[in-house]
């Protein structure tokens, strides 16, 4: 499951950085200064819950590794109003002292449905931080741990 993570997020950040560039070729106006309508993209059922399955394994990853500014960027503004950076950076940095920083999320699940995610995964080597329908929730255009 963490292949096809790591997968389907190099071929979204791909199909992100295609959709930056662009070739002299095709004008992104009209001839009145409108901008073209940009395509609308669908995604198949099947990878729905794909970037909150990428976001689950980032804040994994930055928890264990104590890199605060990244785990902390990436709690919901419901849980940051609850703890300080400063205290989260404790919690990180005693997590990574306790355990070490390479437990990375495995057997990542997610049930997304609108702005409300559920994340089911195991975390390698450390079964009693392995989670079951953790909520995350989508603010603005990125997934936010929202289990506080």
């Amino acid at each position: 499951m963490r292949t096809s993570a790591t997968i389907a997020t190099a071929a979204l950040l791909l199909a992100a950085l295609t959709a930056c560039s662009s070739s002299g070729d095709s004008p992104t106006a009209s001839d009145s200064g409108t901008p073209a309508a940009e395509p609308t993209v669908s995604v198949p059922a099947e990878h729905e819950g794909d970037d909150l399955e990428a976001a689950v394994a980032v804040y994994t990853a930055a928890y264990f590794a104590a890199d605060t500014d990244t785990a902390y960027a990436m709690l919901s503004a419901r849980c940051a109003k609850e703890i300080t950076k400063d205290a989260y950076a404790g919690v990180v940095q005693k997590a990574k002292a306790d355990y070490g920083p390479d437990h990375p999320a495995t057997d990542v699940q997610a049930d997304v449905s609108g702005e409300l995610g559920h994340a089911t995964y195991k975390v390698e080597g450390l079964p009693k931080f392995d989670r079951t329908k953790q909520p995350w929730a989508l603010e603005g255009d990125a997934w936010k741990y929202d289990a506080c």
